[in-house]
C-alpha cells in the first residue's frame, strides 16, 4: 500500500505531540512494508520572517491554493491508496482535501485537537472548558471573546477557516475516514456536525516501548512526582504547584519537565515557600532524558483543566509501568481506570488533587500494582502491534468508501 502523509509541524521551539506522532506513524508504516510518501510544511517557515510571516500564515490558514495544486501534481504522479492527513495549521490548509478530487485516493484525516470547529483548537476559556461554537454550530463566540491568542484579528483567520469549509461541506464529502484519539472526542465531534459513522478511534502510541526487563525496580524508583508538559494554563500546574505547596515537608520531591508561558509565575509561586524546596523545574529536555526522569518516577500527574486529545505522555508513563494521577475531565477518565492504573481527581481543585496524592502516595503496595497494570495496559491496547491492526482497518474502510463513490 502507498500512503501520503501530510502534516503542518508546529514551532520548533515548544515540544509536540501531533509533531511527535506523525513521525511514529510514519516509521510504523515503513516497518510494515508500506511506501510512505510525505508532504510537510514548518511553522518555523513563517515564524522567522516576523510580521510578513504571520499574515503569509494567516491568509494561507483557510484556503491555499499553491499548496492545493502542489499536492493535486503529487497525487497525479504518485496514485496513492490513503492521502493521509494530520495538520493543515497554518500552512497547508484544508484545501488539500479537494487535491485527490477525482481520483481514486482514499483521504482520512487524524483529529489531534478540535480545530475542525474550535478556533482556538482546545476547547477552553478562562480557565473552564468552552463548547459554544461546537454546541452552536457557529464561529461567534469565537470572534467574540477573541478565543485565539486573545486576538479577535488573530482569531478571524482559524473563524473563516472552520464557516468556510462547513458551508463548502468539505468535511461531509472530501474526507473518507476521521481519526479520533479517544471515545470522548468521537462523541463531541460527531455533536458538533462529522459523521459518527465516519470517525473511529485510535490513540497514539509508543514507537520504541521498552522491554518489561529493562523496567527500573520499584525498589529503586526515587521518591518523586514528576508533570510533563507545556506549561500553559491548560494545562492547570499551578493547581499542581499549589497543592504541593499545602502538603509542606512531608511532601515528595516533584519534577515539572517542560517550557511555557506560565513557568516564569509558576517558579515564582514555589519560591515563595523556600523551606519546602521539593518543586524542581527542569525546562524542555531531549526526549531520551525525560524518559529516564519518567522511568524513575513513581507516578506522574497530570492536572489539566482542558478537554486534552490524547496526551502521548500517558502512553510512555504506561509504557514505562508508572501510574497516573489525573484531572477527571474530558477523555481522562476513559484513558485511566481510576484505581486500576491510576487515580482521577476534580480538576481545578488544588485541595482534591491534594487529598488524592496523599491517599495514593501513603500505599506503596498499591501504588507499585498500578504500575504493573498500567504496563498490562500498554501491551493489550497501545503498543505499536495493536496500533497498526487499527489503522490498518480504518485505511481499509476508507478504501472501500472511496470506491462506492
Amino acid at each position: 500500500m502507498k500512503i501520503l502523509l501530510i502534516h503542518n509541524f508546529y514551532g520548533s521551539s515548544a515540544p509536540s505531540g501531533e509533531n511527535a506522532a506523525f513521525l511514529a506513524e510514519s516509521r510504523l508504516l515503513r516497518d510494515h512494508g508500506h511506501t510512505v510518501v510525505e508532504f510537510t510544511r514548518h511553522s518555523d517557515e513563517i515564524r522567522k520572517q516576523g510580521l510578513i510571516g504571520k499574515i503569509r500564515g494567516a491568509l494561507s490558514t483557510p484556503w491555499n491554493p499553491r499548496t492545493k495544486g502542489l499536492l493535486h501534481r503529487i497525487v497525479e504522479r504518485e496514485q496513492p491508496d490513503i492521502m493521509h492527513v494530520h495538520n493543515t495549521f497554518p500552512l497547508i490548509s484544508p484545501a488539500v482535501f479537494y487535491a485527490a478530487r477525482g481520483s481514486a485516493t482514499a483521504t482520512v484525516m487524524t483529529l489531534h485537537n478540535y480545530r475542525l470547529f474550535c478556533a482556538a483548537a482546545i476547547p477552553l476559556r478562562d480557565g473552564s472548558p468552552c463548547t459554544a461554537c461546537l454546541d452552536g454550530k457557529s464561529v461567534i463566540p469565537a470572534l467574540r471573546y477573541c478565543c485565539y491568542r486573545g486576538s479577535r484579528i488573530a482569531t478571524a483567520f482559524p473563524a473563516i477557516t472552520i464557516a468556510l469549509h462547513r458551508a463548502i461541506r468539505t468535511w461531509k464529502s472530501r474526507v473518507d475516514a476521521f481519526i479520533a484519539l479517544t471515545e470522548f472526542q468521537r462523541q463531541q465531534l460527531a455533536e458538533a456536525g462529522l459523521r459518527k459513522d465516519l470517525i473511529y478511534v485510535k490513540p497514539p502510541f509508543y514507537p520504541d516501548s521498552p522491554s518489561f526487563d529493562s523496567f527500573v525496580p520499584w525498589d529503586k524508583r526515587e521518591e518523586k512526582a514528576v508533570f510533563i508538559g507545556r506549561l500553559g494554563p491548560e494545562k492547570g500546574v499551578n493547581f499542581l504547584i499549589d497543592a504541593w505547596m499545602k502538603w509542606g515537608g512531608e511532601a515528595p520531591f516533584l519534577e515539572v519537565i517542560g517550557e511555557g508561558q506560565e513557568r516564569k509565575a509558576l517558579e515564582r509561586k514555589a519560591a515563595a515557600r523556600p523551606g519546602i524546596g521539593k518543586i524542581h523545574f527542569t525546562g524542555q529536555l531531549p526526549f531520551e532524558e525525560v524518559q529516564g526522569r519518567l522511568s524513575h518516577a513513581r507516578v506522574l500527574v497530570l492536572p489539566s483543566v482542558c478537554y486534552e486529545g490524547f496526551p502521548m505522555v500517558i502512553q510512555e508513563a504506561f509504557a514505562l509501568g508508572v501510574p497516573v494521577a489525573a484531572s477527571r475531565i474530558g477523555p481522562l477518565p476513559d484513558i485511566i481506570d481510576d484505581g486500576k492504573v491510576g487515580i482521577l481527581f476534580s480538576p481545578g481543585s488544588s485541595e482534591d488533587l491534594l487529598d488524592a496524592a496523599k491517599g495514593l502516595w501513603g500505599d506503596s503496595h498499591t501504588l507499585e500494582g498500578m504500575g504493573k497494570a498500567a504496563r498490562d495496559k500498554f501491551e493489550s491496547e497501545h503498543s505499536a502491534d495493536a496500533n497498526y491492526g487499527v489503522l490498518l482497518r480504518i485505511y481499509q474502510n476508507a478504501m472501500s468508501r472511496r470506491r462506492k463513490k
